[in-house]
This record gives C-alpha cells, sequence and structure tokens, in this order.
C-alpha cells in the first residue's frame, strides 16, 4: 500500500512530535526529528514522511496530501491524541477508504483506548512498531501481524500477540537518509544546539529505572540495545557528505554514555571524521570519559538533574546523588564542555521548600542553559500508577497535561502542595536562574562572539518572555 508516516497538524510551536520527551509548547519554539517514524520509513518502499507542525503545513494541506495515500501511519501521544484522533476523522471523511493506524506510547499502552476513541482509528501499533508498520503496508492480513490491535467490522477490538524487540539494531536502516529526502533541516531547532542539527539514536532502551520517563516504559525497554559503533560512525559519515550544512550531529538515546567503552570507541571514531557532536547523559560520567569525548568533538551534553533534592532523587529511582552530579559538572566545566540541564518539578516528595533547594542547586551548579518541567504523568508508568494510587491523580480521569495553547500543565496535587502552586513554581525558577547578573553576562558575551548568535538569542529572548507572561496568565 502507498503508505504516509504522519506527525498530523498541531498547536503552533507544539512540541509533540515523535522524537520529543514530553510533548508541550517549548519555552523557545523547538522541534526534534521524528526519529521514531522516519525509521519505518525507511523501511518501506514508496513511503513519505511527513511532519506538518515543522513544515507549517496546514489541516486543509495535509488533508490534501494524504488523499493520495491508501495507509496512513499516525504518531500520536496523550497530550496530543484529541486533534490526532480528530484529524484521522477528517481524513475518513474525505477518503472512506483509507487504512489508519497509530503509533507511539499512548497507544502501545492503550489499545483499547486508543481505538474505542474514535471509529477513524483502524488499528495501532504496539511495542516497537518498525517491523509492524512494514508488514502492514505489505498487505498482511491484520490478523496475521504480531504487535498489532485491530477493530473488526463490528466495532470490537483485537489483540495479537506481542512482537518480540528487535537484538540486532545493524539490521535497521539509517534515518538520516529519510530526514533528507522528505525534511526540511532548517525547520528543525533546538535551543541549546547548533544550527542546523541531525538528531539519531545509536540505541533503544534505557536502563535506569526513572519512575517518570515515558519511552523506556512504554515502548523502548529497559534492556540497552545498540548499534555497533561502525554502523553509528557510517552514518555519521553518511551525514557529513551529503548533509554538508548540518553543524552539529545530536545523539538521542536517553543515556548514550551508559556503556563507557563503546561510548569511548564512537567518540574516537568521530574524532576522525571531525564533526561536532552532542548527547545525553546522566551525571555521573568519569572525567577520563568525559575527556575522550571532548577531545574528539564532544561539544554538549544534555543533562537531566531533576532536583536538587536527594530524597526526591531516591523516590524517582534515578539512580543518582547530589554530590555526584557536582562533581560531574564540574568536570564538565573545567573540561569546557558546556550542559543545557534538565529539572523537573511536581515530583513525589515536593514541597515548597525542595522546590527553593532545587532552584538554588541549578544556581550553584550552573549549567549554561536549563529546561524546567513539570512531572507529566503519563500513562504506562511508575509516576502514573503513583499517582492514582496515593490520590494524587483520579484514576480514569482525562489528563490533561496541556492547556488549549499547548502549554504544559501540572497535573499532579498533592495534599501539602497544589498544582497551581506547582505549575507557577516553573516561571520563578526561570527567573531567577536567568535574571542574574552573572548569567545575564554569560549570555551576553555569548552573543557579542558572534552575530549569527546575537540574531538567534534576541529571537530566542522574545518567545521565552512571551512563554513567561503566558504561564503567568
Amino acid at each position: 500500500m502507498k503508505t504516509l508516516f504522519l506527525q498530523a497538524p498541531s498547536f503552533d510551536g507544539f512540541d509533540g512530535g515523535a522524537g520529543s520527551r514530553y510533548q508541550a509548547k517549548r519555552e523557545i519554539k523547538s522541534f526534534w526529528y521524528p526519529t521514531w517514524l522516519a525509521q519505518p520509513a525507511a523501511m518501506v518502499p514508496g513511503s513519505r514522511l511527513l511532519d506538518a507542525p515543522a513544515d507549517g503545513i496546514s489541516v486543509q494541506e495535509t488533508l490534501d496530501i494524504a488523499a493520495g495515500y491508501d495507509l496512513i501511519i499516525i504518531h500520536t501521544s496523550t497530550p496530543s491524541f484529541p486533534t490526532d484522533a480528530r484529524f484521522a476523522e477528517e481524513l475518513k471523511i474525505r477518503k472512506p477508504s483509507l487504512l489508519i493506524g497509530m503509533v507511539g506510547a499512548k497507544p502501545a499502552v492503550e489499545p483499547d483506548g486508543t481505538l474505542g476513541a474514535s471509529p477513524a482509528i483502524d488499528f495501532v501499533c504496539r511495542e516497537e512498531f518498525d517491523y509492524t508498520c512494514v508488514e502492514v503496508s505489505q498487505g498482511i492480513p491484520l490478523k496475521d501481524i504480531t504487535g498489532l490491535s485491530y477493530k473488526l467490522a463490528d466495532g470490537s477490538i483485537v489483540h495479537n500477540p506481542p512482537r518480540q524487540m528487535i537484538e540486532n539494531m545493524d539490521e535497521l536502516p539509517f534515518v538520516a537518509p529519510i530526514y533528507k529526502r522528505d525534511l526540511k533541516v532548517d525547520n528543525y531547532f533546538i535551543g541549546y544546539l547548533k544550527h542546523p542539527y541531525v538528531s539519531i539514536y545509536t540505541g533503544r532502551g534505557c536502563r535506569s529505572r526513572c519512575t517518570f520517563c515515558l519511552w523506556p516504559q512504554t515502548v523502548g525497554g529497559h534492556r540497552y540495545r545498540t548499534r555497533s559503533a561502525e554502523s553509528v560512525i557510517a552514518e555519521v559519515k553518511w551525514i557529513k557528505e551529503n548533509m554538508p550544512e548540518v553543524k552539529e550531529i545530536m545523539f538521542d538515546d536517553d543515556t548514550f554514555t551508559d556503556f563507557r567503552p563503546r561510548a569511548e570507541e564512537i567518540a574516537r571514531g568521530l574524532g576522525e571524521l571531525g564533526v561536532t557532536w552532542s548527547c545525553n547523559a546522566k551525571a555521573n560520567v568519569p572525567y577520563s570519559t568525559l575527556k575522550i569525548m571532548r577531545d574528539n568533538g564532544l561539544r554538549l551534553l544534555l543533562v537531566g538533574y531533576e532536583s536538587g533534592d536527594d530524597q526526591i532523587l531516591l523516590n524517582i529511582k534515578k539512580g543518582l546523588r547530589t554530590d555526584i552530579a557536582r562533581r560531574f559538572t564540574a568536570d564538565c566545566r573545567e573540561l569546557g564542555i558546556t550542559i543545557h540541564g534538565t529539572f523537573i518539578l511536581g515530583l513525589p516528595g515536593e514541597t515548597q521548600e525542595t522546590i527553593e533547594k532545587t532552584i538554588q542547586y541549578a544556581k550553584d551548579i550552573n549549567p549554561h542553559t536549563i529546561q524546567v518541567s513539570l512531572a507529566a504523568p503519563y500513562p504506562g508508568t511508575t509516576l502514573y500508577k503513583q499517582s492514582v494510587d496515593n490520590g494524587w491523580l483520579k484514576e480514569n480521569k482525562v489528563i490533561n497535561l496541556v492547556n488549549d495553547r499547548g502549554v504544559q500543565l501540572a497535573a499532579i496535587s498533592y495534599p501539602h502542595l497544589s498544582s497551581e502552586e506547582i505549575y507557577h513554581s516553573v516561571e520563578v525558577f526561570y527567573k531567577r536562574f536567568y535574571f542574574r547578573p552573572s548569567k545575564i553576562w554569560e549570555i551576553v558575551r555569548e552573543m557579542l562572539g558572534s552575530w549569527d548568535m546575537t540574531k538567534r538569542r534576541l529571537r530566542e529572548g522574545v518567545e521565552f518572555f512571551r512563554f513567561l507572561h503566558s504561564h503567568e496568565a
């Protein structure tokens, strides 16, 4: 079947894409690459990947494009699902013969709820969905495809046996050629990465057990299944040769640095290619590994600090202490490695005192830039179950993780700390971190070194102030 892999139109600047770690309108307009859709698109001959939000394509334009296909596979998430389901219904009205399926964490953990929400949704893929999508596109009867849940003509739902996880990650084709073929690289912008950038995965799964983290608990699993260093280096080489405009490679594995010998081997290969790169990292990487990575092109680490309170880190099974994270951060500073630090407010154990402690902690360790999120109890995560069991969130309640403008909301409320208090602590955090003379001078100094950086930071500043204003409202 002629197949379209689709990220449907959504809020302006709403990063609900197939590559985002949490789905909400960002402080600064951002788009991650839809890698989770690009992978099966690379495996289905004649298919197309369409990222409507990043391309700024309207609902009507997307409907016109989709009418030329037989099979539409939509990536969805808990926050974007209502609009995604409505779009599926518009597709069916336009072309009733379309076969429409959904993929992503939400249908993986809530196949019944996803299929039952709209008559327009014919099937959903559970677990890793790459080969499931391939088999659907080949016209194999739905009843014979593992990892699939689908509706019969009478509306009843059938759940096929689960699909086995992919063990040999090298058997998957590169996603970068799909980026080049179907996407506009300039549309993908992340405030802390060089522009334009490309993000890819070097493996799937995460050995950490963080209770809030979506992907390992829903799709990827807790075993880190990796591509060989040779495969990773070969794809980066392809990007360098075929996408010369790309200024930075981002490795989006949950914790790229988990297997340190492998990370060091990849780093040395990247050093020979002479590319600039960044990756996610846990705040426990030893100095020796950091130095090897830095000496071979590493520019930035995206680090999930989450909280400045050790009890909260224990509550969420982060597997990290603040003293270790402080030493790691000092090592990065000594080596000249930039850090984008992420924090989460409203996790179990949060109080006004721990919020204050985390803000002070962030100021002390002073990452170059930060992102402050609200604890999001996505269905399928331990945090969701905890929230329901403890009455912090009502079971079967419609979870409003974003408002009608796509801005993230505080879904959890504690007896001693309301969701409203947690929500407004975000703008307090940002103001106290960024509106310091030392931080302002740090950003100004960065701008003085480059006219492109000056223009970029000024645009980001306007967007950031608009975000603060909407958040306060």
